[in-house]
Order: structure tokens, then sequence, then C-alpha cells
């Protein structure tokens, strides 16, 4: 990533999409390198422009933003820019589906403008963007309502056979909300070591952000919803 964090704007109401503008570009150190009116048109100008973090709203016609979500991250060549979703409510089933498919992190839309520029640079740095416990409230209150079919379990239970032990369990942590300090206290262990062993588990398992890595816990069995 450049210095100056490039950034693409996706939202297909005018109004959001002119103030998120705005205020990126009067903020030092940040650079909108193109706007989007719907999912479409995101994916063709990240793969265009090359941004380092794509602001996304969900709901769009023309294409929603969990589509271009999954699609700008399949189709990125590496390093592929990191999406922050934008949404009206936290606990939205289309958050969750965004996350699932590899957004590195949700903003309420009524959050203020220190924020967005905060969460922007936070995940354009590679960091979550919000609390463990946030990512797992969100979480839960879907794995809860559409569980996975038998099937799909044992598939990922399968693909957490490729982790060692120590991954494994530091994936189980990560997605029962613990933050990496946390893990490190739990274990006995050092932070660096946590984030070696998350970073490990998530290659092997083809993920790309936290988050992602909270739901495959779920999804796979390694963690049961209200355990």
């Amino acid at each position: 990533m450049s210095q100056v964090i490039r950034v693409l704007v996706v939202d297909d109401q005018f109004l959001i999409r002119a103030g998120l503008v705005g205020l990126l570009k009067a903020a030092p150190g940040t650079e909108v390198v193109g706007e989007a009116v719907d999912g479409e048109e995101a994916v063709a100008l990240a793969a265009s422009l090359r941004p380092d973090v794509v602001l996304m709203d969900i709901r769009m016609p023309g294409g929603n933003g969990i589509d271009a979500t999954a699609r700008i991250l399949a189709e990125a060549s590496d390093p592929a820019p990191r999406v922050l979703i934008l949404t009206t409510f936290d606990l939205d089933e289309y958050v969750y589906g965004a996350l699932r498919v590899g957004a590195s992190g949700f903003l309420l839309k009524d959050s203020g403008p220190e924020r967005l520029l905060a969460a922007v640079a936070a995940v354009a740095g590679g960091d979550h963007l919000f609390a463990p416990s946030v990512t797992r409230r969100l979480v839960e209150a879907f794995a809860h309502r559409a569980a996975p079919a038998e099937e799909a379990v044992r598939a990922g239970a399968t693909a957490l056979d490729a982790l060692t032990g120590r991954e494994r369990e530091v994936l189980r942590l990560t997605g029962k909300g613990l933050s990496n300090r946390q893990i490190a206290g739990d274990l006995h262990i050092g932070e660096a070591t946590v984030k070696t062993h998350l970073n490990r588990a998530m290659g092997k398992l083809g993920l790309a952000s936290r988050a992602q890595a909270v739901v495959v816990a779920y999804e796979s069995g390694l963690v049961v919803p209200g355990l």
C-alpha cells in the first residue's frame, strides 16, 4: 500500500456518496480515486484503479455490495483491496453475508467523520476494524437462523485438518470473540505469536479477513453458537 490511502467510494445515493467523497478528499493522507453507483461499476473500477480501500454500500440496484465484494476480492491481483462495508444497522444479515465473502469490516452510516477516517486507515493498514466481540455477536445472530447444512459443516471441518493444533486453537478463540491479547493470555504465548498462527491459519484456509475467520469458525463447527 502507498503512503496515501487510495479509496474507491461505492454508493447509489448521490448525497451520501458526495458527502463521503468530500470528507475523504479533505483529509490528509487519503485520495479518492473513483466513485461507483452500483456493484457492477464497483467491480470494474476496482479492477482498473486498484484502490487500497473500497467503501462499499450493500443494498444497491444494478449489483449489490455482497456480490461485488466477492468478485472484487476473487479477481484482484495481490495485494487485494480492503473492503469496508457501509451499513445502516450492524446486526444485518447483509453485513453477515459481506463478511462471509471477505470484507474487512463494517461501518455504520451515521458514524462521525473521525470514525470514518479512522476506519479507512485501520483497514488499509490490515487491522480489523471493530471489536471481535461485535463480530461474534453479528455472526451468532445469523448462525442461529441459518445453520449451515451438515455437508457444509463436514467440508469446513475437513478444511481445518490442514491446520496445526495451535493454529486451530487460535482460530477457535478468534471465533469466540477474543482479541489477540486475550488469546495470548489464555494460551500463555506472545501476541506476535498469536498473530503468526492466525495469519497462517487464514492463509491455509484462503481467508481474506479476521471477520471471515470468525464466520468460518462457526460454519465449520469449530465454535458452536451460544457456547
